[in-house]
């Protein structure tokens, strides 16, 4: 029977983790502390901190986290919707399409109709005693801009927002992401 050797103090870490490579529940777990103190006999001092010169650095940016899924999602579905809405009208007020003054065509009259004027928090006094048509024209007081006007059937002719239109059909389509959607997307209240 062969007779085992001594071997040096030094040599005897080596052969733990020798050891606990090859079969970890053979090595002694590492111990943890729970209460604060000087370490003990087996246990690594703590890490240093740097000099107080090294810690007072440049101010650390906090990023905001990133919204839980589910609002991305919903963003994602809501820009689906009102996308081409939104196209209909820009191009309507800001290409030469239509003229100051003109009414709609038909088709870009029942989409304006029933996607926007019907969702106006006022959408009862914009159209009073009837509807006639929808026409494109310079703001009266802002004549810089170009907006929606409901032509009545007695020929008074009242601007309406289709951002207010937007905003209604949004909080009444996605009632738990109308609200945060209408802040990130819309830059007038």
């Amino acid at each position: 029977m062969a007779t085992a050797l001594p071997l040096p103090r030094a040599a005897a870490p080596l052969i733990l983790l020798r050891a606990s490579r090859f079969a970890p529940w053979a090595a002694p777990a590492p111990r943890r502390r729970l209460l604060p103190g000087p370490p003990t006999a087996g246990e690594p001092p703590p890490p240093a901190l740097p000099p107080a010169s090294k810690l007072a650095g440049p101010p650390v940016v906090v990023v905001a986290p990133e919204p839980p899924l589910p609002f991305r999602a919903a963003e994602a579905e809501i820009l689906r919707d009102i996308e081409p809405v939104v196209q209909l009208i820009k191009d309507i007020l800001h290409s030469d399409r239509y003229g100051d003054g003109e009414c709609l065509c038909p088709n870009d009259e029942n989409v304006v109709v029933q996607k926007l004027l019907a969702f106006h928090p006022r959408a009862q006094d914009k159209i009073g005693c009837g509807l006639d048509a929808i026409m494109v024209d310079r703001h009266p007081e802002f004549r810089k801009s170009r907006c929606l006007f409901v032509v009545r059937t007695d020929g008074v002719w009242i601007d309406f927002s289709y951002q207010k239109c937007l905003r209604a059909y949004i909080r009444e389509k996605y009632p738990s992401h109308g609200e945060r959607f209408i802040r990130e997307h819309f830059k007038r209240t």
